[in-house]
């Protein structure tokens, strides 16, 4: 589980251009964002995931409901946790006491790899899809083209591969 951002300033990668030409990628005068946090699950290889302006502990514990109330009622589930400030809060710790007979939380280590957490793969695809070198009108644009990969791309194996930089 984990939590990423989308924002009108586009996430820059390498492009091709013609030679002694430099591509200019245009940026909104005025930062907009808004956060995805989504869990991968194993059994089934899909994400759960959903939207908040916020990224804190109150839209942490809210996704945390809606895992387990809503997507998985029943069950134990595992859960992989880096070390946000809004994951360790006192609030957020003592809402995943709630659902302790039925969650293993595994603390990822301070500053470690991002291939230790399968849902940095999911971010990278999202992000190369949606966002990457692309500047849009209004963040609903940036969130519709989002909601549109969630619901047309589930069924594409590269948004899981290993890609090293």
């Amino acid at each position: 589980m984990d939590e990423t951002s989308l924002s009108l300033h586009p996430p820059l990668r390498a492009c091709w251009t013609k030679r002694g030409q430099q591509p200019l990628v245009p940026a909104p005068g005025v930062q907009q964002t808004h956060h995805v946090l989504a869990a991968y699950n194993w059994a089934d290889d899909t994400v759960t995931w959903s939207m908040s302006q916020k990224k804190n502990s109150r839209a942490f514990i809210a996704f945390l409901e809606h895992l387990f109330i809503e997507q998985f009622p029943t069950g134990r589930c595992v859960l992989v946790l880096d070390n946000a400030p809004y994951h360790t809060s006192g609030e957020s710790l003592a809402a995943l006491s709630l659902f302790e007979h039925r969650v293993l939380v595994f603390w990822l280590p301070k500053y470690c790899s991002l291939e230790l957490n399968p849902i940095e793969r999911f971010w990278r695809h999202l992000k190369d899809n949606v966002a990457v070198n692309k500047l849009f009108p209004c963040l609903d644009d940036l969130l519709h083209a989002a909601e549109r990969l969630r619901q047309n791309d589930f069924n594409n194996p590269e948004r899981f591969t290993f890609v090293k930089d």
